[in-house]
């Protein structure tokens, strides 16, 4: 988009295409390609961005705002719920300046032509201002609005649900400014929908292949929103052949109320339990779906309505989420005791035991404690900080797409919907567990069966619940190595992963040299493998962070690997030679490390994984730096809100030219072997030296380099933390990067308890020197060079 068109307040859908979200949002944006795909898209035009800011400009408002959101406590929802009613009366009150209103009128009659009639009034946000994304339904929608005065009204009421109370916990959790977030406004043509649902292009319970179509009678509100139980069509996607349904009573519906809005109309009792939609229309919206998936290249979530018998696309979206239902399948036989007590959809894998808390619309949202099984007829957007708080959720309706289902495949909550009588059969306060893989609600504690695991992993987590851990302002992440322990190793509680080894991808799920596989023709299998194993990582600890190290073998690694010795050189001293980014510019490893980034890129589009994270291992030169980051962004990986870049820290290079790193790079990873390797001249691998005491990460050297670090990204910014062994293996030194402000600490995930509490000692300490103010004067108080 040109600057001219960038500054309009109004912009017709025929203008945009998908890379317009930064001034007409995720919707808009994704019309406009649909429109000039052509995909059958109602007519529409778009308030830009540009439009709120001078709406919230000329009402002087923004200061309001933020008394408002200052008033709020922190540990009740309801003050949170409070505030945001009190914003959402001061747009209310706010006229939108007249030369605008002239605008839209202009665009609103061009819309609807002489015969006028009604239209929808959705919200878009802008995935820079607000990374939107990461949750559905943020803001809102308006169907069947009537005429002028309606739309105006509505066009407010979209404005102001940038500050639901969900989109303002959202924003005071992640950091982000409330006075930077922008939407815009999507005016479109009303679809007067007899038949309505939505459509996923690969099941979001476990990620396969399959084309995922719910729809029933009436407009598609009821389905989004979970208040009724849509009927669900699962269609092999290679076949196009229905390959299951499940059909579900459907008693009323929204149609088109008399003065515009919608309302509930009964349906007949005989068209109550029947499939709604002929099997050929379910395969013609599955084929439309197919279609757009196609187009974008990622699979896609959509809302699709009939009028006149002619099916519509009013919104699309690439899907940011997808269970992990496939690796769980058989979880409803793996468990011991308990008796069923309520069936229904598993829309969000996983399995927990808590109390019931049933709650109903009205209720003060404080009611819902941690750890509690919430239940409730459906969820709302506003109900999300509660969800947060739930350790599982349990409907009475909705399906695998409403709201309730996907929020919690977002937030990792095991979920079951469309029970029909969970509010009635369950009571409050009684211990149910929730088996979110096979839609089951046992009473009672229930337990998978325990298989024999003498893996570390397996001892560290069954830890957590013998030892009770602390809480640290230090975040405390876990390394990880074999993607088959992920599950487990996720159970710990801990704040993300700080490193994963590609290079175990790479021997686990390929076992070849990737130049190997390349020259074979085998690129698209090596990109496939890859994203299966970091996506495998990524959703077992979803939605906490996962950074994964691009691979970093050395030359006599690789040289081992089937076919490696075609392609790799002989070298007197690996540790030191061809590895890390070296590897990536050169141009005989370039097409296998751009093989690395689409395998990334697909692991966080097309499988929704956005909580991966790129870190680069041996950075040496700014100039390696600025061709990877061109080859990250050859594929779509630019460094963002919602994308973090780290560097490896383990070259003295790093820590002398800290300053001009940081330009570069969120974050710094402290590899502690390497450092002190290259600090102290002493090959890692030295028994002889390391018998003399020199390879020890306690050296002052080392240390002036770490604290030097820390004060130097901190300074601009960034962020730093450290994933080697030393802070396990010393307490001393643990303490020390405490001491210096560390921002995080990895540890294997056998020494993640007994570390974390040395961690908690250290702050404390700290906590106490600050309030005593306690000068103790050391050779650690010196400038570090």
């Amino acid at each position: 988009m040109d600057s001219k068109t960038a500054a309009k307040r109004i912009i017709d859908v025929n203008e945009l295409r998908v890379n317009d979200v930064p001034i007409v949002g995720g919707k808009g944006a994704n019309l406009g390609e649909l429109t000039s795909s052509g995909f059958p898209v109602p007519h529409a035009f778009v308030l830009t961005t540009v439009s709120y800011d001078y709406f919230i400009s000329t009402s002087k408002i923004m200061p309001k705002i933020l008394a408002q959101i200052k008033s709020i406590d922190p540990d009740s929802d309801d003050t949170l719920v409070a505030a945001s009613n009190n914003i959402r009366e001061l747009f209310d009150k706010c006229e939108i300046p007249k030369d605008l209103k002239d605008e839209i009128k202009e665009n609103y009659n061009l819309l609807l032509g002489e015969k006028k009639g009604f239209v929808a009034v959705r919200s878009s946000a802008t995935a820079e201002d607000l990374p939107d994304a990461s949750f559905a339904g943020q803001q809102e929608t308006y169907l069947n609005v009537k005429d002028e005065k309606d739309l105006f009204d509505k066009i407010r009421k979209c404005w102001s649900s940038l500050f639901t109370a969900r989109a303002i916990s959202y924003r005071e959790t992640q950091g982000y400014s409330h006075e930077d977030v922008k939407l815009a406004v999507v005016v479109q043509r009303m679809v007067n929908s007899e038949f309505a649902g939505i459509m996923f292009t690969v099941d979001p319970h476990n990620g396969a292949k399959n084309i995922i179509v719910e729809g029933g009678y009436g407009l598609g509100e009821a389905m989004v929103g979970g208040e009724v139980t849509p009927d669900t069509y699962q269609v092999d996607k290679s076949k196009m052949a229905i390959t299951n349904k499940r059909i579900s009573k459907q008693t009323w519906k929204y149609i088109r109320g008399p003065q515009g809005g919608a309302v509930k109309k009964d349906i007949p009792v005989d068209m109550q339990k029947v499939q709604k939609i002929p099997d050929d229309r379910v395969l013609e919206i599955a084929e439309i779906g197919r279609q757009v998936e196609i187009h974008y290249d990622k699979p896609m979530d959509m809302e699709w309505c009939i009028e006149d018998n002619k099916v519509y696309l009013v919104q699309a979206r690439p899907i940011t989420a997808i269970g992990t239902g496939k690796e769980d399948s058989s979880a409803g036989e793996q468990v011991e005791g308990g008796d069923v007590v309520l069936s229904g959809l598993g829309a969000s894998p996983g399995m927990a035991t808590g109390r019931v808390c049933i709650y109903d619309v009205g209720m003060s949202l404080d009611v819902i404690k941690d750890g509690d099984v919430l239940v409730t007829k459906m969820t709302m957007p506003d109900m999300v900080p509660a969800m947060s708080r739930s350790v599982a959720i349990v409907t009475d309706e909705g399906g695998m797409t409403c709201h309730a289902a996907i929020i919690s495949r977002e937030l990792g909550t095991p979920c079951v919907v469309g029970t029909g009588e969970a509010t009635n059969t369950l009571k409050n306060g009684e211990i149910v567990t929730v088996d979110g893989s096979t839609g089951t609600v046992y009473r009672g504690e229930i337990k998978k069966k325990v298989v024999t695991e003498t893996a570390p992993a397996a001892a560290a987590s069954a830890a957590v619940f013998s030892e009770q851990v602390p809480i640290t302002g230090t975040k405390v992440m876990v390394n990880m190595s074999m993607p088959s322990k992920a599950e487990e190793v996720a159970k710990l509680p801990c704040d993300g992963v700080g490193l994963l080894r590609s290079e175990f991808l790479f021997t686990n799920y390929i076992g070849e040299h990737p130049c190997a596989v390349i020259q074979e023709g085998r690129a698209q299998e090596l990109i496939d493998k890859l994203a299966d194993g970091v996506a495998k990582v990524a959703r077992a600890f979803y939605p906490r962070p996962v950074t994964l190290r691009t691979s970093d073998f050395k030359t006599n690694e690789y040289r081992d690997m089937k076919g490696g010795a075609n392609f790799e050189p002989n070298e007197d001293n690996p540790m030191i030679g061809w590895r890390g980014c070296s590897r990536y510019v050169s141009d005989s490893y370039r097409e296998a490390f751009m093989c690395e980034l689409k395998a990334i890129k697909k692991a966080r589009d097309e499988m929704g994984m956005k909580n991966i994270n790129i870190m680069l291992p041996f950075v040496r030169t700014i100039d390696e730096v600025k061709q990877i980051t061109a080859m990250m962004e050859s594929v779509g990986l630019r460094r963002g809100l919602d994308l973090k870049l780290y560097f490896m820290a383990e070259v003295p290079v790093n820590i002398f030219m800290a300053e001009e790193f940081c330009k570069y790079c969120d974050w710094f990873s402290i590899g502690s072997n390497d450092l002190t390797q290259l600090t102290m001249g002493c090959d890692r691998d030295s028994d002889i030296l390391g018998k003399m005491g020199y390879f020890d990460e306690r050296n002052p050297g080392v240390k002036a380099a770490i604290k030097h670090l820390i004060k130097v990204a901190h300074k601009y910014g960034n962020h730093v933390s450290i994933c080697g062994q030393a802070p396990s293996v010393y307490p001393e030194f643990c303490e020390f990067l405490v001491e210096q402000g560390i921002d995080c600490i990895s540890l294997n995930p056998d020494t993640f308890v007994r570390t974390k509490k040395i961690i908690a000692s250290a702050e404390q300490r700290v906590l106490l020197q600050a309030a005593r103010k306690v000068n103790r004067p050391s050779c650690d108080d010196e400038d570090d060079f």
